[in-house]
């Protein structure tokens, strides 16, 4: 079987990448501030998409295989690939903002999950887990390490604590494309996989349900929930592999501090 080669980049394109990830966290950010209730995805939506052309970039996932939004916006035991409308946020939902950015070629994607209002004690500790679980995946895309090792940083810290790491969907690598090669799970064993090599470009991103990992996708044929509909989490970096170590793109933070 043929597979597509990886790319290894050279640092003016990792910085590259970097840019339209800086694109990527400061639209984010925004968008976290504005989640209240009362507010609609589509209004968070329509931010993004002002905010972008603003910034001199374009949306990754509008148009792309048909997605119709800028971001992927998926609440409570939605999981991935929400589609923005006129859905009211309301007090207590869990709110994952998945958005990618296009910026003089380069593609960046990053994704939050954020609470509306004060959050229930199993939110706030699905959230505080899934966000350490990329932490700890970072951590682990060093290079000479495997791809298997980053899965299982994820996988050891997301069932650890009774959480399902989600197996259908898996973070990939990232540049001219928005997906390219190699995929990266968030599930498997130490020491196996691809070797990681300096100059990759990893998107890296737990998706976990305070539940059972198995989904099921609505009849929009995008928007992917827990099959048990418990709560569900999502967080993303877009991490450049380095001689030097990690480095989450658009943000300038090392493996140390990427929460």
């Amino acid at each position: 079987m043929k597979h597509d080669p990886i790319a290894l980049r050279v640092p003016d394109e990792v910085a590259a990448i970097g840019e339209a990830c800086r694109v990527v966290h400061v639209v984010l950010g925004e968008l976290q501030a504005r989640v209240a209730p009362g507010v609609t995805t589509a209004e968070l939506d329509a931010h993004a998409e002002a905010r972008l052309a603003e910034l001199g970039a374009e949306p990754a996932f509008k148009g792309y295989h048909g997605f119709p939004a800028c971001i992927c916006i998926s609440v409570n035991e939605e999981i991935v690939h929400g589609i923005p409308g006129p859905r009211k946020l309301q007090d207590g939902d869990l709110v994952s903002l998945d958005f990618g950015a296009v910026k003089d070629g380069w593609y960046g994607d990053a994704a939050i999950t954020v609470s509306v209002g004060r959050p229930a004690p199993q939110a706030k500790r699905l959230i505080q887990v899934t966000a350490e679980a990329l932490a700890r995946g970072v951590a682990a895309a060093r290079a000479g390490a495997r791809i298997g090792d980053v899965g299982a940083a994820v996988q050891g810290c997301v069932e650890a604590q009774g959480f399902s790491v989600v197996r259908d969907f898996v973070g990939h690598g990232i540049g001219r494309a928005l997906h390219e090669p190699p995929a990266v799970p968030n599930f498997g064993a130490p020491g196996t996989g691809i070797l990681l090599r300096p100059g990759m470009v990893l998107a890296i991103e737990p998706m976990v349900t305070a539940g059972r990992p198995e989904v099921e996708l609505l009849g929009d044929g995008w928007t992917a929930i827990s099959a048990d509909r418990s709560l569900c989490a999502h967080f993303e970096h877009t991490v450049a592999v380095t001689e030097a170590g990690p480095l989450v793109l658009g943000t300038g933070n090392t493996a140390r501090n990427v929460a």
